[in-house]
């Protein structure tokens, strides 16, 4: 990963595209500003970003469509959509063509750098990869993800698949944050208010079953996300 982060930053509203852009641009990144699809795609191939953030309502090409023709030669780069749609369909649906993660509209720039953040420490430590049947060491504890079971010192308990799978979301990306939207969407299918209801139930089941072991930690960002720190 280069020193300076490249962005491509789709957005049709000049406004916004210029608070966005000269945002980033004090953390650091390098941003370029595209007006419309077919701008996208031309600036992509040329400046090989390392993270686009996609309008969904653009000119002549929309976002979902551009992150489409991205995916059929990249599926690494990540891509977040900002969209003024909020229907569940709406957001599943840009996951379906590709997206890593979604902002809706008007979004806070807080927010916007943390799920960027969030997305580019995925891609540069890599999303850590589980075997089938590996037992995998959580501080004093042993989790394995394909028996369903934690195990600390001689005891083991055999976890719900959705703990399983929300643990595990958390391990492949620990000691970074993990956007709560991104672990909805792959296990729930999407981010209503009773998935993210149930989403804090078992987050909170597994800080229990963690507690045994004082330097295993699931920490939580209000609104934004979580982070296993082992």
């Amino acid at each position: 990963m280069p020193d300076t982060i490249k962005i491509l930053l789709a957005e049709d509203e000049p406004s916004l595209a210029l608070i966005v852009k000269e945002s980033l641009e004090t953390r650091d990144f390098e941003v370029i500003v595209c007006a419309d699809g077919e701008e996208v795609l031309q600036k992509y191939n040329e400046e090989k970003p390392e993270l686009l953030v996609l309008d969904v309502m653009m000119p002549k090409t929309d976002g979902f469509a551009v992150a489409e023709q991205v995916r059929k030669t990249d599926k690494r780069t990540p891509i977040i959509f900002l969209t003024a749609k909020s229907q569940t369909k709406d957001v599943v649906e840009g996951f379906q063509h590709g997206g890593n993660d979604y902002l809706k509209k008007p979004f806070s720039m807080e927010e916007l750098i943390v799920r960027i953040h969030a997305l580019l420490n995925r891609v540069v430590g890599g999303s850590e990869e589980i075997k089938k049947d590996d037992d995998i060491a959580i501080g004093s504890y042993v989790f394995n993800p394909t028996k369903q079971t934690l195990t600390y010192k001689d005891e083991s308990e055999v976890l719900t698949h959705r703990e399983t799978e929300v643990l595990k979301h958390l391990y492949q990306n620990k000691n970074e944050m993990v956007t709560r939207s991104f672990i909805l969407n792959d296990i729930w299918g999407n981010d209503d208010f009773f998935s993210g209801r149930s989403l804090d139930v078992f987050i909170s089941k597994l800080r229990k079953k963690l507690s045994a072991d004082p330097a295993v930690q699931i920490i939580n960002s209000r609104g934004f996300g979580y982070k296993l720190i082992c």
